[in-house]
């Protein structure tokens, strides 16, 4: 057998290890449409696994219509068509990346009753505000627009973003530790690139953030996981698994985790970056709604209790600022920059420099910190209203002490990947927990909903009919 390259974790069966590994590399366009695939032969000697199991799973996507076959030549690669609802979620194993595979995908789905969108709804945002210092900004910079931003991103604004952090939050850092991406899943993509080589473990948290997996699989990395809960992280189970997986990285939302809304506590955040130095595991820490809490500020970020430089802390305003802007920062030790600046000049040699003027202006003014302080209440105000939905129920939840989601468990019997096809048909979006975490059998009767999207009447009346439907499952 050669040498094994298959890019998920070892919860699914062989052969729908197989099905991940063609069905992402076709959408990522490595096989075009008609294009020959590599034979049962070949795919089985580069996995490293046994014929049949190559072999059920070319028939399983020949059923699922993505491959063809030619007779006596093998299998191709099918033309794009839609899939059938009929079929979508017949099985829960292969559908939670075949069919709501991606979050992309669902948050895809127009709807009036718009549960699947971790956003702010666009009324909450000053937008009247960004017009006047889109005006201020070209008076004041007339050729901004034909000027690009460095690789590593504009100096200001760097120097803003480490001054503030550094005196609001004991980061400690400068400008020449701060890189800044076009949104976290950029930041994430990047650092993946720059320190995970194919075969390296990545540790994740269960359930976890769907596109992060998605971008460590690609990137060639085997997944473990690791479970968290109300009260944080099980840190025994962590050690044992950095001791004897040695992960490259650590994956973490610490933060109002996504999709749970769950927070890890200072003690846990003051030994991580201790079991991290000691099994040389990088941590890789994603704060996407750090300002979005509802009673008490969140505890310190890991990053400023690590000493020894092992944590990347990727900060991101994209939510609850500017989602059009697409403006994160990775903040790390200066060790790590020239790998990431070189990673970051072929993925766009820079984001766009308006957009940092544009954020550096509205960061700098006394009405962000104003906006911040209304958002949060608007947001509390969203989430007591879906609540009250809820408690209706017989559902299990954990109420968020931030964030923009609920992570809801619905009794055995109901599928939350078939719950979202009947939904679809009365106008409701949600996010299935499969999309979070495939491994789990308990996952397809989970759901993750933003009450941050909708306005309280839409998520009454949204939140009325889902339940509706779901008692009738």
């Amino acid at each position: 057998m050669g040498k094994t390259l298959m890019m998920t974790d070892n919860s699914l069966k062989l052969y729908e290890q197989v099905i991940h590994y063609l069905v992402v590399r076709i959408e990522a366009g490595e096989w075009a449409e008609h294009e020959k695939l590599p034979s049962v032969r070949s795919l089985s000697e580069l996995l490293g696994v046994h014929r049949l199991t190559v072999f059920k799973a070319y028939q399983e996507l020949k059923e699922r219509g993505n491959v063809y076959v030619k007779d006596k030549s093998g299998y191709y690669v099918s033309p794009a068509t839609p899939f059938s609802v009929t079929d979508q979620a017949d099985d829960p194993a292969v559908s939670a990346w075949l069919h709501w595979d991606s979050l992309a995908h669902v948050q895809s789905l127009e709807a009036e009753f718009q549960f699947s969108k971790s956003l702010i709804d666009p009324a909450l945002l000053p937008n009247r505000y960004w017009g006047e210092l889109m005006r201020d900004l070209l008076d004041q910079y007339p050729r901004l627009l034909g000027t690009y931003s460095t690789i590593q991103g504009d100096l200001e604004l760097r120097s803003a973003l480490a001054s503030h952090l550094t005196t609001k939050e004991r980061f400690y850092l400068s400008a020449d530790e701060v890189l800044i991406t076009s949104g976290a899943q950029q930041a994430i993509d990047v650092i993946s690139r720059t320190l995970v080589k194919p075969g390296d473990r990545v540790l994740m948290e269960r359930p976890t953030y769907g596109p992060a997996m998605e971008i460590f699989r690609k990137q060639g990395a085997r997944l473990v996981f690791t479970d968290i809960h109300p009260g944080g992280y099980d840190l025994e189970q962590i050690e044992h698994l950095m001791k004897s997986e040695k992960p490259r990285l650590f994956y973490m939302t610490p933060t109002f985790q996504n999709p749970t809304g769950m927070n890890v506590p200072v003690e846990q955040r003051k030994q991580l970056p201790e079991l991290a130095e000691q099994y040389g595991c990088f941590l890789l820490e994603d704060d996407s709604t750090y300002d979005i809490y509802f009673k008490e500020k969140p505890p310190a970020p890991i990053f400023t209790y690590d000493t020894t430089g092992h944590t990347l802390y990727i900060r991101s305003y994209s939510k609850y600022v500017a989602p059009g802007l697409r403006i994160a920062a990775i903040l790390c030790r200066q060790r790590f920059m020239p790998g990431l600046q070189a990673v970051k000049s072929l993925t766009d040699n820079g984001s766009p420099l308006l957009n940092q003027k544009l954020f550096l202006r509205y960061f700098q003014s006394e009405r962000m910190h104003q906006h911040l302080s209304k958002l949060r209440t608007a947001i509390q105000l969203r989430m007591e209203v879906m609540e009250q939905c809820l408690l209706e129920t017989d559902w299990t939840w954990t109420r968020p002490e931030g964030g923009l989601n609920f992570w809801v468990e619905l009794p055995r019997g109901v599928d939350t990947g078939r719950l979202l096809h009947r939904c679809m048909e009365q106008s409701v979006a949600f996010v299935p927990g499969t999309v979070f975490d495939s491994s789990d059998n308990s996952a397809s009767r989970k759901l993750r909903l933003s009450f941050s999207y909708a306005h309280e009447q839409q998520i009454r009346e949204g939140m009325g009919r889902l339940i509706t439907l779901a008692k009738e499952m």
